[in-house]
């Protein structure tokens, strides 16, 4: 019995070596030490740095989940660098996976640490573990603290994001609390002193109390009566489809209708001799190969090329060399041949390609700068192209300048007036407004139902993730904005759905098995 045991207790110590090894850098036996019933389980300099290291896994974890959340919006940032760099590289990306494995790092280093607690063992955190403890902290804060000045907006994603992701984070929050009731438990029981079980147990408690009682305050959308979930949002696609073809072009407009997308939304300019085109940027850099063709015009304004100049631009080799979106799959060998040869598009030939497959259109107008010679001319110009034109339906346009509505409205009647920002109900109806298009960072149930009241529907831009959809179609959205209509439009459900009851039971069973599992342990 005697050989038995000290043999178990032999053949433990090669999994205590290679913890202290990698926490420690401690490998030889005599190198450890074992906490002594009711002393600290450090040295007063490691006590210190511990909060430190809780302090780095806390940051990591919130800036990993708030970078994660923020997906939706990577291709935004990946643009915005790329104006102020001049040249394009998958930054939010590189970021992602930074984040990541720094989260992992630390996340491992808080594994070891408990381990070693749990084995009763002296914690001492190498040097080298340290600085990267350090490190991580530094950029977690920083990224953090620089989001919060650059991407105000962001915080409003992840607050949106909380409504579908809250309930599993809850879930998760629980498991950790069990998993962190072995050591406390281990350590409180050692403790030779009532007030220092207090200090170790009491933290423990009122954290766990408070985990279990925040299903009390939570809300989400997606948690509704069964057969009170409205139709699924009408996808109206981005620019046409830019994750599968350039944007703006002709082969962006037929991917959308080929994947079942509902309406198209573009941005119009006007060249310099009167022709309404199709860009979105202020230059012709980012999505033409004008380098190539008008090396010395790059900075130029795209509205002061001439409609002749503006056609001999290819439209479509951009897309292929910098892949605008992460995750991207890869194109056909018809497709690739297809995207090099598209061209930029007028908006007459969008309206007639809408008009022929029955699509609603959005765009945004871009006034000429100074000096164009169409910058008073231009709203008059836009509608003739729309009205004799092209001819398009006009139950199908969804008019969005807000500038010259009345006029809009006197001269092409039937058009669907719609407006950019919120406002109150009767000054909407009171300029016979039908459709509101907002940022999804302002998306509420509770004003999209007060809307739809009034019928006034709501289209949310720029909706690209499945989580953000399966939001705005729980919440009640008539329709979204989406570079993803091939990947939104085989949504059959939303990704998070469940009845009050459902939950409720979820919750009740969660906090009951955590309960049992932490006293089993305590009571061990």
């Amino acid at each position: 019995v005697v050989r038995r045991s000290l043999l178990q207790k032999y053949e433990h110590q090669p999994f205590v070596s290679c913890l202290a090894g990698f926490y420690s850098c401690r490998w030889k036996r005599y190198q450890r030490e074992k906490t002594e019933p009711g002393k600290c389980c450090c040295s007063m300099r490691e006590c210190m740095f511990f909060p430190l290291l809780i302090a780095a896994f806390c940051f990591s974890l919130v800036f990993l989940y708030t970078w994660g959340e923020g997906k939706n919006d990577y291709n935004g940032f990946d643009w915005y660098n790329y104006g102020k760099l001049g040249f394009w590289f998958l930054w939010s990306l590189v970021i992602l996976i930074v984040a990541a494995v720094l989260f992992t790092y630390i996340s491992l280093l808080l594994v070891l640490a408990m381990c070693l607690l749990a084995e009763g063992q002296q914690l001492y955190l190498h040097w080298s573990h340290k600085i990267g403890t350090f490190l991580v902290l530094v950029f977690s804060i920083s990224s953090l603290f620089a989001l919060s000045i650059l991407w105000r907006d962001h915080r409003k994603t992840v607050r949106l994001s909380f409504q579908v992701t809250a309930p599993y984070l809850h879930i998760g929050a629980i498991a950790i609390m069990v998993l962190l009731a072995w050591p406390v438990a281990l350590h409180a029981i050692r403790a030779d002193k009532k007030v220092t079980q207090v200090i170790i147990v009491g933290p423990y408690l009122a954290i766990l109390l408070f985990l279990f009682l925040i299903p009390l305050g939570m809300y989400s959308p997606c948690i509704r009566e069964m057969g009170t979930l409205g139709p699924k949002p009408a996808l109206i696609g981005h620019r046409g489809a830019p994750m599968l073809a350039p944007e703006n072009t002709e082969m962006s407009f037929l991917k959308t209708i080929e994947h079942g997308g509902d309406g198209l939304e573009t941005d119009v300019t006007i060249s310099y001799d009167g022709v309404p085109f199709l860009m979105h940027d202020d230059t012709l850099r980012r999505t033409t190969n004008i380098q190539e063709v008008y090396p010395n015009d790059t900075g130029k304004a795209a509205s002061f090329f001439s409609w002749d100049a503006l056609q001999k631009l290819n439209a479509g080799t951009w897309f292929l060399k910098n892949k605008p979106f992460a995750g991207m799959g890869k194109l056909s060998k018809a497709d690739q041949n297809q995207a090099m040869n598209q061209s930029i598009y007028t908006l007459s030939s969008f309206l007639r390609l809408a008009d022929s497959h029955n699509k609603l259109v959005i765009f945004d107008l871009y006034r000429p700068p100074e000096k164009h010679p169409y910058r008073n001319l231009w709203i008059r110009k836009i509608l003739d192209v729309i009205l004799k034109e092209s001819k398009i339906k006009r139950h199908l346009v969804l008019w969005l300048h807000n500038g010259v509505r009345a006029f809009v409205q006197s001269v092409a009647p039937g058009f669907q007036h719609t407006m950019g920002r919120k406002a109150p109900i009767e000054d909407l109806l009171k300029h016979n407004i039908v459709k509101l298009n907002l940022v999804y960072t302002d998306m509420s149930s509770e004003d999209i139902r007060k809307y739809a009241e009034a019928n006034i529907t709501t289209n949310f831009y720029v909706v690209n993730e499945p989580w953000l959809y399966s939001l705005a179609w729980c919440s009640g959205a008539h329709s979204v904005t989406t570079n993803a209509v091939h990947l939104l439009k085989d949504l059959s459900q939303p990704l998070f759905l469940m009845t009050p009851q459902q939950y409720n039971i979820m919750w009740i069973l969660t906090d009951l098995t955590s309960v049992f599992l932490i006293s089993l342990i305590f009571a061990l």
